[in-house]
C-alpha cells in the first residue's frame, strides 16, 4: 500500500492516531560544546593579553626599566605575532565547535523524523465520496462468484438509453462475449461484434457459429485488435482488463479507444468482493487483479483518458429511475 509522509506540523484528531506536535519546531537547547568553547576563548584571550603586557614569555624580572624599554622594540613584534596566532587558532576552534553543533542538530532531526507517523491514503467507495467522479456508478456487490459480463447484459437497456444511436455498432471485449453479442443482436438497429481474449475451445454451438461467421474473434488483447480505427461507435469491455498488468494496460486501453468513435465503457470488478468461478480459473490462467475505483481514476488521468460526462450523467439518471444498482464498477470514457 502506498503511503505518503504527513506534514510534520499536522496534528491528528482521529482516534487511530495519537495527537502530538512537531518536535522539530520546539525550542532547541544550545550545545554544551559551544559554551565550553566560549570559556576557552575568553581564557586564552586574557592569557595572551597578560603575556603581551609583560613584554614576553618568561622575561627576566631583574631587568631594569631602562633595559626593559630597550628590549621592547625587539620583543614587541614577536608578541604581536604570537597573539595573532592565538586568535587564528581560537577562530578555528570556534568554527570547529559550530560545525560539530550543527551536525549534532541534523542527526537529532533525522532521529525525530524517523518517529513521525504515516497516514493511510483515503479509501473511495462508489456513491459515498465527493472525490469519486460521476463516471463511476455502482455499489458494493454481495460477493461470491460473479461475472461483470453477466452484469453487462443486465445493463444493456440502460446503456441504450444513455448512448442512443451510439449503440448501433458495438464491439464487446471480454470473456463470455458470445452471450453478450447474442443479446446485443436481439436489440433493434444494433450490430454487434465480439473479441474473446481467452480460450474458446469449450463453447456451445451458437458461439462456434459466431466465430465461423467472423462476428466473434478469439484474440490476445495484449496485441493490437484486428480492426481499423473508428470501426465501432461504442466499445464495451468487461472482465478483461483485470488480467492485464499496467505494462499491457498502457498498450491495450489506447488500442480500444482507437477502434471506437463515441466512447469506451469499462465494467470492472470490486477488489475483495468478486472472484472468477472455479470452472473459469483454468481458462483465465491466473487470478484477476481487481483494482479500486481510486486506482482506476488515477490511471485514467495519467493516461489522458477523459470522462464521457454526457453519457455518464444519462446512465446515472436512468439507473436511478429504474432502481438499477450495478454490482460492478462502471466507467464511461471518451475515445
Amino acid at each position: 500500500m502506498s503511503r505518503r509522509q504527513v506534514n510534520p506540523a499536522r496534528q491528528y484528531a482521529d482516534g487511530g492516531h495519537a495527537r502530538f506536535s512537531n518536535p522539530l519546531h520546539q525550542k532547541s537547547r544550545s550545545s554544551p560544546f559551544l559554551a565550553i568553547g566560549l570559556v576557552l576563548v575568553g581564557a586564552l584571550l586574557l592569557l595572551g593579553y597578560s603575556y603581551s603586557g609583560s613584554g614576553g614569555f618568561g622575561g627576566d624580572k631583574a631587568l631594569s626599566k631602562v633595559e626593559a624599554q630597550d628590549a621592547l622594540p625587539e620583543i614587541g613584534p614577536s608578541n604581536n605575532l604570537i597573539f595573532l596566532s592565538l586568535l587564528l587558532c581560537l577562530e578555528a576552534i570556534v568554527l570547529g565547535l559550530e560545525i560539530m553543533n550543527e551536525e549534532s542538530r541534523e542527526i537529532d532531526e533525522r532521529d525525530v523524523a524517523r518517529q513521525l507517523v504515516f497516514e493511510e491514503p483515503q479509501r473511495f467507495e462508489a456513491g459515498k465520496s465527493d472525490l469519486c467522479p460521476p463516471y463511476l456508478v455502482g455499489g458494493d456487490p454481495d460477493g461470491g462468484d460473479f461475472s461483470c459480463s453477466s452484469e453487462l447484459q443486465r445493463a444493456i437497456p440502460i446503456l441504450r438509453k444513455a448512448y442512443g444511436d451510439s449503440m448501433r455498432k458495438v464491439l464487446h471485449v471480454g470473456p463470455d462475449t458470445c452471450s453478450v453479442v447474442s443479446k446485443l443482436l436481439k436489440e433493434e438497429d444494433t450490430e454487434a461484434w465480439g473479441v474473446e481474449p481467452f480460450d474458446a475451445e469449450d463453447v456451445d454451438g451458437n458461439c462456434k457459429s459466431l466465430i465461423r461467421k467472423g462476428i466473434v474473434r478469439v484474440a490476445d488483447i495484449k496485441f493490437p485488435l484486428p480492426y481499423r480505427a473508428k470501426s465501432f461507435n461504442l466499445v464495451i469491455v468487461s472482465d478483461a482488463l483485470e488480467y492485464l498488468s499496467p505494462k499491457y494496460l498502457n498498450k491495450t486501453l489506447p488500442d480500444l479507444a482507437r477502434v471506437s468513435i463515441d466512447g469506451l465503457v469499462i465494467f470492472a470488478g470490486y477488489p475483495g468482493k468478486q472472484r472468477a468461478k472455479v470452472a473459469e480459473l483454468s481458462k483465465f490462467g491466473k487470478p484477476a487483479k481487481l483494482r479500486s475505483a481510486s486506482w482506476w481514476i488515477r490511471y485514467f488521468i495519467q493516461s489522458d483518458l477523459e470522462e464521457n460526462e454526457s453519457a455518464s450523467k444519462k446512465f446515472e439518471q436512468t439507473a436511478e429511475k429504474r432502481a438499477y444498482r450495478p454490482s460492478c464498477q462502471i466507467f464511461h470514457l471518451n475515445s
